[in-house]
């Protein structure tokens, strides 16, 4: 069988173009279909950035959130419901807000602003510069550096701003895991400066962050605040509403999905009718191997291991221009939306068995019919 697969590796690279094209339109498929994939995975992670950089085990809510943007305030009695539900360690508050702040160029920029519990600063960011508990100075701010920080003109400890005629005071400069979606800096205070200095409705409660006493709580808990009329997520759950979100409910998903089908369906074009052209011109090869006693089988062994070896090589170069690409971007583009995951390069491996499959089968049933007789009576 190896004299098999090295014949099939000869002939596969003995005609140069045809085998550059089968890599170039493998590579390119995979490259799109990785890249669009990537990018729609990067912004379903920064659509919870929030969720992340906080990291609460269980959140609470309003049914309705379907994403942090747009929270809903909670009633104050439900913090003190959630705190006496059997199996919660601790609840604290948490304040979630846009806000339009004026910078000392005069300029106006809209941020996000998060407001810690006063007590325990639950989802407190982890500081580059500064000190937390310089967070309860007078007018005290924590600014997040990250993609959107130079929109606040690149603050400094000490810098100042206006917030809704409220002096403000960077006191800390801070470092998350992921960014924001929306292209808005994000700023750390307090809870009870947060809702001083921003207009709110009369709840001001955007979340209530959970801490259960084990794992096994967080079930009950659950339970506990559905019985309640409200919402209550872990950490994962609360992603999954977002990505469900963006996914049905805009036309993110949609847009990405047609995208990626199209990517596809361009590669299989390209490869199925690339591999069976060179399949028609090496016809007369094939069959002179079955008048010197080759198999049906092993002339299929022959067309799977060139499908294969293209598709891998493709494949590879696919993923790899795409994780290049992305690297750079992130790098030099401020807020670029791009992460590869398992899942992407799962999904890309998946469709590239569907073209190799593909390819494989409609030139297997054109070397199966090839008779030696024909080929040496023309």
């Amino acid at each position: 069988m190896i004299g098999i697969f090295r014949l099939a590796f000869k002939l596969l690279v003995n005609d140069r173009a045809k085998f550059v094209a089968l890599i170039v339109g493998i590579t390119f498929a995979m490259f799109l279909m990785v890249q669009l994939t990537s990018i729609f995975s990067g912004i379903l992670n920064k659509a919870s950035a929030t969720i992340i950089n906080v990291g609460a085990k269980v959140w609470v809510m309003d049914p309705a959130v379907n994403n942090p943007l747009n929270s809903i305030p909670l009633p104050d009695n439900i913090l003190d419901a959630v705190r006496s539900i059997n199996g919660v360690k601790y609840a604290v508050p948490l304040y979630s807000s846009a806000a339009l702040v004026k910078l000392n160029s005069g300029v106006y920029q809209p941020v996000t602003v998060l407001g810690l519990d006063d007590t325990s600063l639950v989802g407190r960011p982890q500081l580059l510069e500064g000190k937390i508990e310089d967070i309860y100075g007078d007018n005290a701010f924590i600014v997040v550096k990250d993609s959107e920080y130079p929109k606040l003109e690149n603050a400094k400890l000490g810098t100042t701003f206006e917030l809704n005629d409220h002096r403000g005071v960077i006191v800390g400069i801070a470092q998350v895991t992921t960014s924001g979606l929306f292209g808005m800096p994000t700023l750390y205070t307090t809870y009870r400066r947060a809702i001083q200095y921003i207009p709110s409705m009369r709840f001001t409660t955007s979340y209530i962050l959970v801490e259960p006493k084990s794992e096994k709580d967080v079930a009950y808990i659950e339970k506990q605040v559905a019985a309640m009329g409200y919402k209550g997520l872990t950490n994962a759950g609360f992603k999954e509403v977002v990505s469900d979100y963006y996914k049905y409910q805009t036309g993110v998903g949609t847009n990405i999905l047609i995208m990626t089908i199209t990517s596809f369906l361009v590669g299989l074009s390209i490869c199925g009718q690339t591999f069976y052209t060179f399949v028609l011109e090496n016809l007369e090869k094939f069959g002179a191997l079955k008048a010197i006693g080759a198999k049906n089988y092993e002339l299929v062994y022959m067309i799977l291991f060139q499908a294969f070896f293209t598709g891998c090589t493709g494949y590879g170069l696919g993923v790899g221009l795409s994780a290049l690409l992305i690297n750079i971007a992130i790098r030099k583009v401020p807020g670029y939306a791009g992460q590869i995951t398992f899942f992407n390069i799962g999904l890309a491996f998946i469709m590239l068995l569907v073209i190799v499959g593909f390819s494989s089968f409609i030139a297997v049933r054109k070397v199966i019919k090839v008779e030696p007789f024909d080929i040496f009576r023309g």
